[in-house]
């Protein structure tokens, strides 16, 4: 790509790979170094449910390890294949709590050549906030709220070019499911627990981030994405329709309530709805409905109004990438 007459830009190959609780996803993109744009090249990922029972034991399971070292092999040849130069690495929730971490990050590093960084929940918020705002920034009014919902945490972020408030909070689609919803569909009881559960955590989130400043509030991450299929009545998993997606929050508020109280065989047949959270799903849209709900009960009392919610499909991948630039 040129720039001027003489001027050349070289991008850099770069892959980012995101484990997480529920997911691990691989993004190989080019990136223009000191520019902070990305052109994607792939974006993959599987369910692995690499948290499968870490909140209860505080291990990670030797199948669900299995289950992910196999599809890193799988990434492996890809990057081969696609000349990366660089290739980061990040493992967030589940890994952060398990005592055999070290043993996973041993086993990452034979199949790829890198030692897996475990970031801290501050340092994924920072990753998928970038991910978000490289793309949001340029259609939507600051400060934005970057809500990252995953299957052990939830990461809500607050600022316009660079965060300016952020916490990450024990609460996921993986964690509530195994701690509460127990029955299909579940009862009132159990949501009732899960919902005290989640606005536990968010009394804490709203101490820690000016939640009621938020402008634009932006959800990111596989429960959001599928609910904003869902709201939309998608017939299959379309991203172009996902990705940038802007929903009037009472069409989002029913679209998550709806999911929750569904039997997972109705779940199931959902038709943009990956296999392997036809289990989580619903506890994954009671935390969302709860954030949104906080959000918009917040900014009301700050005087000012939300009407609609933001999807993106740019999350803490394309900040891993970013960050290689």
């Amino acid at each position: 790509m040129s720039v001027g007459r003489n001027r050349l830009l070289v991008v850099t190959r770069v892959a980012a790979i995101d484990c997480g609780t529920n997911t691990v996803r691989l993004l190989i993109a080019d990136v223009l170094p000191g520019v902070g744009t990305t052109t994607e090249v792939v974006r993959t990922g599987t369910v692995t449910r690499l948290g499968q029972g870490v909140d209860r034991t505080g291990r990670l399971d030797p199948e669900a390890l299995g289950r992910t070292l196999d599809a890193l092999r799988e990434f492996a040849e890809l990057i081969a294949a696609h000349d990366v130069e660089r290739t980061r690495f990040v493992a967030t929730s589940a890994t952060r709590d398990a005592e055999n971490a070290g043993e996973f990050a041993g086993a990452v590093e034979e199949i790829l050549g890198i030692r897996p960084e475990v970031v801290t929940g501050a340092e994924e918020a920072e990753l998928s906030f970038a991910g978000a705002v490289s793309v949001a920034s340029g259609e939507h009014p600051g400060p934005y709220l970057v809500v990252d919902l995953g299957g052990g945490s939830t990461e809500l972020v607050l600022g316009e070019r660079e965060p300016v408030a952020a916490i990450s909070l024990d609460v996921g689609s993986v964690r509530l499911h195994e701690r509460h919803l127990h029955s299909d569909p579940p009862t009132q009881a159990e949501i009732d627990a899960a919902a005290a559960d989640a606005r536990e955590a968010l009394d804490r989130a709203a101490a820690a981030v000016p939640l009621g400043e938020t402008a634009t509030l932006i959800g990111v991450a596989g429960t959001v994405t599928t609910l904003t299929a869902h709201a939309q009545r998608l017939p299959s998993y379309v991203r172009e329709r996902i990705d940038g997606a802007v929903l009037p929050a009472g069409i989002v508020l029913a679209a998550a309530q709806d999911v929750l109280h569904l039997t997972r065989a109705e779940r199931g047949e959902l038709p943009y709805l990956q296999p392997g959270r036809v289990d989580v799903i619903g506890a994954g849209a009671l935390v969302w409905f709860e954030v949104v709900s906080r959000v918009l009960a917040e900014v009301e009392a700050a005087g000012g109004e939300l009407a609609s919610v933001v999807t993106s499909e740019h999350d803490i991948l394309d900040g891993i990438a970013l960050s290689l630039r």
